[in-house]
């Protein structure tokens, strides 16, 4: 392939991939629009009006976001590659004479530094205008720079070693060094799995044992019935932040941990509460986050394999707008481009995740019952605003979770 010639590819695969965002949120914006003014039948004994317009409205306000982040994410990609702002930044990190390994680190650590400050107006409108003005933001400015500031610490004292350690076996490993790279990386996100949950996140949030005697009971009762084990039940304060509730599991092996928002607790009821940890532990029984976990790490593989076919291709670099064939300009390019052109297969990983969210319901619904379930979903719609009537094709496309109407239809089609 010629240099010319990927160019045009690329920019196809640009063009293709804004217009389609921005149909898919033309598409999402006008079918919520148009059911704003009445809440659907299955939901009008349990969701009021006024709260089921506030969630078409608070929808309307993040698509528009999300349009406004495309056409700067369009843009950055544009000013990077094409517009020379890559090959300006190389030659800014190579004046310091670093070596292979050390010019390429500064040269992405200022590609991110960048990316990160050009997307900071979005978050702040996000945090403190968008989740704010509807009510769900309780994050101060002086805890979001605390959190900016943690972040960026923890993604240098982590990050930079694991970027040192890619760019020196690309450089020095051979022909299958896609292979040794793919096995670190692989071996620090397995790393990252039993950290994160005693040591990473701990340094944003406070974890306390879960001491409610009575749910307690409940929870030892269904992980007892499910043959589930887990290092213990905590609750983390993320009021601190958001008025959001959510329940997660983390980490793997003796690491496992279930935590529940403080948020979501003061929202369910216990057998609620129970059966939305029925539906967490459904996933991990029907093997959804194994297969996940081996999914990512396919694909992982056979993108590194690519990446290696690429590496020695002029017309890769020069198509994209910079000269220098190095190490590091690949990975940033490669990175960059990658998404243009995989994100038409989004539905496919979509639909995967919603069958994978029918089955954990399934799973719930025989051990905790399915009225309990569905009454702590269209609690959870109701307090996060979820819209209730998205657009079919939109939902198709990104949403991982099925749409309320049809999980709770499926839900009462069930065996009671």
């Amino acid at each position: 392939m010629t240099d010319i010639r990927f160019t045009f590819l690329f920019l196809a695969a640009l063009a293709v991939t804004f217009t389609l965002r921005l149909f898919l949120s033309w598409r999402q914006m006008r079918h919520v629009a148009m059911h704003r003014a009445q809440v659907p039948a299955e939901f009008a004994h349990s969701i009021p009006l006024a709260t089921h317009q506030h969630a078409a409205d608070y929808t309307l306000a993040k698509t528009r976001l999300g349009i406004a982040s495309g056409v700067l994410d369009a843009a950055l990609i544009l000013a990077f590659t094409l517009g020379g702002g890559l090959q300006f930044l190389w030659s800014q990190a190579a004046r310091f004479d670093l070596g292979p390994i050390g010019t390429g680190m500064l040269f992405m650590v200022l590609v991110s530094a960048i990316s990160a400050l050009a997307n900071l107006p979005l978050s702040l409108l996000s945090t403190f205008g968008i989740e704010a003005r509807y009510g769900f933001n309780k994050i101060t400015p002086r805890l979001f720079i605390t959190d900016m500031l943690r972040g960026m610490l923890l993604s240098a004292l982590l990050g930079l070693p694991l970027l040192a350690l890619v760019l020196w076996l690309m450089q020095g490993a051979g022909a299958l060094w896609w292979l040794w790279v793919w096995l670190a990386w692989a071996g620090f996100s397995l790393a990252m799995l039993w950290l994160y949950p005693t040591v990473i996140a701990p340094l944003f949030n406070r974890f306390q044992p879960l001491d409610d005697k009575v749910l307690e009971a409940r929870v030892t009762g269904l992980l007892a019935r499910t043959g589930f084990k887990s290092q213990g039940v905590y609750v983390m304060d993320g009021s601190r932040r958001t008025r959001h509730g959510n329940a997660y599991f983390t980490g793997f092996g003796a690491a496992k941990r279930i935590v529940f928002f403080d948020t979501l607790l003061s929202a369910l009821s216990h057998e609620e509460i129970e059966a939305v940890l029925a539906h967490e532990l459904g996933h991990f029984k029907k093997k959804h986050v194994a297969k996940r976990m081996l999914t990512t790490f396919a694909l992982a593989l056979g993108i590194l394999f690519v990446l290696a076919l690429l590496l020695a291709s002029p017309w890769f670099y020069q198509g994209l707008g910079v000269t220098e064939q190095t190490h590091a300009m690949a990975l940033v390019l490669f990175f960059m481009v990658l998404p243009l052109f995989t994100f038409p297969l989004t539905p496919l990983s979509s639909l995967l995740s919603r069958r994978h969210e029918y089955e954990a319901d399934a799973f719930a619904a025989r051990e905790s019952g399915r009225q309990p379930l569905i009454s702590a979903l269209v609690k959870l719609y109701r307090d996060n605003a979820a819209t209730l009537t998205p657009d079919p094709l939109h939902s198709a496309f990104y949403d991982s979770h099925p749409p309320a109407a049809l999980r709770i239809a499926h839900l009462k089609g069930l065996p009671a």
